[in-house]
């Protein structure tokens, strides 16, 4: 057996060579997790993106342009922030944010998103009506609920396609 392995004969430098090697294994395994996570947050996102302006115009909102990976700024107001993806036309805008697995923090976030953009737009004097909608690989039912309580659209994989529920009522107007 050699020393390495015997913890009563390892020296500091072995012991830190072998805390380094790890580390750096750690390290490697980390940024692997990371790409794959980033892989498939596009995987959702590309298929939410495939049908998104159909599905919503057959819920009678005609969207003409999808912007993907909105970002806005205002210095002044200290405000910014990044959507991804924001259809519009000249009476509405939907403002939807994706998530691999969407939770109800995500929904808060994407609610404190839509009060800064509102801030964006009326600096610009944008007086479009502003509605949302929440997407995920995985939505839990709760989140579900939570959201279309709120008010936003909620569009989700369902079988082999995705779809849009509706919020009871009428969807919040941002």
């Amino acid at each position: 057996m050699s020393s390495l392995h015997n913890p009563a004969t390892i020296t500091y430098e072995q012991m830190m060579a072998l805390f380094l090697e790890t580390r750096e294994q750690m390290k490697e395994t980390d940024r692997k997790i990371a790409k794959l996570g980033d892989r498939l947050g596009q995987l959702v996102e590309a298929m939410v993106e495939g049908g998104i302006i159909r599905m919503f115009r057959d819920l009678g909102y005609d969207f003409d342009v999808c912007n993907k990976s909105f970002q806005f700024r205002n210095k002044e107001l200290d405000i910014h922030g990044e959507i991804d993806f924001f259809l519009e036309n000249g009476e509405f805008a939907l403002l939807v944010e994706v998530k691999t697995n969407l939770t109800v923090d995500d929904v808060r976030e994407h609610q404190d998103r839509l009060k800064k953009f509102r801030l964006w737009a009326d600096a610009r004097n944008d007086k479009r009506q502003f509605i949302a909608a929440v997407g995920g690989g995985v939505v839990q039912e709760n989140v579900k609920i939570f959201a279309l309580k709120q008010g936003m659209f909620v569009v989700q994989q369902s079988g082999e396609n995705v779809e849009v529920l509706v919020p009871e009522g009428k969807p919040k107007v941002w």
